[in-house]
Order: C-alpha cells, then structure tokens, then sequence
C-alpha cells in the first residue's frame, strides 16, 4: 500500500498515493545516553558544606538531592483537564484524506491520560472555529484547584498550522489563549500541548550507525510578588521535527502517540516529563521504520520534537 500524507499535499497528488486503503501494516504520514546517573544539586549551604557535600555525591554516584523548589505543585485537588481534538474526517475542499488510525490514538490517549488522574474529553471532527471555541471555553475556566492543563491536537498539519475539518488554522491561535495574561488561573502551571500531525513534506531517511542503544530563596507557583513572562510554563511535543512528514499507521495508531502512552503507561508516574519526553524520542527513532509497496514511501525513520517554556521539573 502507498502511504497517506497528513500534510498540505500537491495539487496532483504524488503516484501511488491511496487515500482509501486501510492496512493493518502499511505506515502512513500524518500530514511527520542514560542520564539517571547525573546528580542534581541546590543548596544554600556555606562553601566548606557545599564542597563536602559534592565531594560525597562523586564517591556515591546513586546520591542525588532534590530541591522542592524547582518541582512545579501538584498538590491541588485535581491533576487537570486534558482536552483531546481528534480529527479523522475532513471536507473535500480541504483535498485532506481520512486518517485511518487516528481513532485508536484517541482512545489510547484517552485512557493513558485518565490513569494518570486527568479529567479528560474527546472531542471528534471539529473544524477551526469549534477547536478555537473549545480551548477558549477551557481558557475561561477557573483552574484555581488545578496543577496543569493539557491538550493534545490529533490531525492533518503544515509548520505552524493544524487542520480542522474546513481547513487550516495557526496552532498558535490556539495555544495562545493560555497565555498567563490570557488565563490567570493557570499562571505558574505547565500547559501541555500534544501535536500529532504534520510539519511539511521532507522525509527523514535516517543513517546508518554502530553506536548503541532547587534553590530555596526561590517563591513558590504564581507568587504576586515577582513576575514571569506570559509564555512561560509551556511545553510542546511535537510528533516530528519542523519540515517533515509524521507517520500513522492505520492499523496501530501513529508512532509517536504508540511511544507516548507506552512510556507514560510505565514511568508516567515516576520520571520528570523530559525524561519521559527523551525516552519518547529514543522509541520513535529506533522502533520505528516506514513500510510501503511504493519505495518513494519505504524505509523512512521519524523523530519526535519538544520545545519547553517550561520553568521547573514536573512529575505527574
């Protein structure tokens, strides 16, 4: 089978393209070193206490001290809500296939994100202005009793665009509204944004290799008394890096969201998020390999993209 591209595709579509099969086995684009031992240390000892104290941590390479301070609150009454916009189905002007697989992503999702303790709602096939009013309704929410939001977008894409079902739109427009000057009562809490789709049209051919595979003056979340900038405290995965195609498989879901809920499902719970998010990275980019009949469409390698605002260390 030809792969699907969840990508702005060519006015002639590429040959061998087939926007109605749906194999079990055939990947489709949606458009695209162990650091445990490293020791974290932040006291506000006097010098002499401070050198004894690295002195033992290099002897004892286990030793690690964790600084509260630089660990985002979670002890609220809820986790937070995640909102999921899964978007299968679009208009034939848009020229976008079916996105066979998406619906099993969802309900993946779905039920990771629950185990985790977050309040979570599937919203399917909505076009630009729904997804715009749906975040903005969230936005609007109080979040007082809240540790974080998240967000996960399940669709076509471009750089910087996502598609609803009528056309594209700018993720920022949605992300934006989370804004700390836009919704006060998420200010000093991580938003989480999760972005399956494409970010262009290259392949990633991928390369052959033999290498295997806080400070306690700080104030606490939201503090009145100093201030952080607006777009602070924002983390983005994307499923792939700007430019290129991300992979879905009709059968199995994509590869970036069959990674996440893996990973999630076994440390969610016990790794910081960019550990989580690098073990995310290192599964997509060593399981994963595109299968087609078309060799245009073979043997092609994806790798995942985070970008953090993030301002400390943030375990569920």
């Amino acid at each position: 089978m030809a792969e699907q591209q969840d990508a702005l595709v060519p006015e002639s579509p590429m040959k061998g393209s087939d926007c109605e099969e749906d194999e079990e086995h055939a990947d489709s684009v949606d458009a695209k070193p162990d650091r445990s031992q490293r020791m974290s240390i932040f006291s506000r000892k006097k010098k002499n206490d401070q050198e004894q104290t690295e002195t033992a941590a290099v002897k004892n390479q286990n030793f690690r001290v964790v600084a509260p301070a630089f660990q985002y609150k979670m002890n609220y009454g809820k986790l937070g809500r995640c909102i999921i916009i899964n978007n299968k189905n679009f208009d034939a002007k848009t020229g976008m296939c079916i996105r066979n697989g998406t619906d099993k992503d969802a309900g993946d999702l779905l039920r990771c994100f629950k185990s985790l303790g977050f309040d979570v709602t599937v919203y399917n096939d909505r076009p630009c202005n729904e997804m715009e009013k749906l975040l903005q309704n969230a936005a609007q929410q109080n979040h007082s009793d809240s540790a974080c939001f998240a967000c996960i977008l399940l669709s076509h894409g471009e750089e910087g665009l996502i598609y609803g079902t009528d056309g594209a739109m700018a993720i920022k427009t949605l992300t934006t509204l989370f804004r700390g000057d836009k919704c006060k009562s998420l200010v000093g809490k991580p938003k989480l944004f999760f972005i399956q789709a494409c970010r262009g049209s290259e392949f990633d051919e991928g390369i052959q290799t033999d290498s295997g595979p806080a400070n306690d003056s700080l104030e606490t979340d939201a503090n009145p008394r100093y201030k952080i900038p607006v777009e602070a405290d924002f983390l983005f995965a994307y499923s792939t890096v700007p430019g290129y195609y991300s992979w879905r498989n009709p059968g199995r879901g994509s590869w970036f969201v069959q990674a996440l809920c893996s990973i999630l499902s076994q440390h969610g719970k016990e790794l910081e998020i960019m550990q989580i998010l690098t073990r995310v990275n290192f599964t997509v980019a060593t399981s994963f390999e595109s299968w087609s009949d078309d060799p245009q469409f073979s043997e092609k390698k994806q790798i995942p993209c985070v970008v953090s605002m993030l301002t400390k260390e943030l375990y569920f």
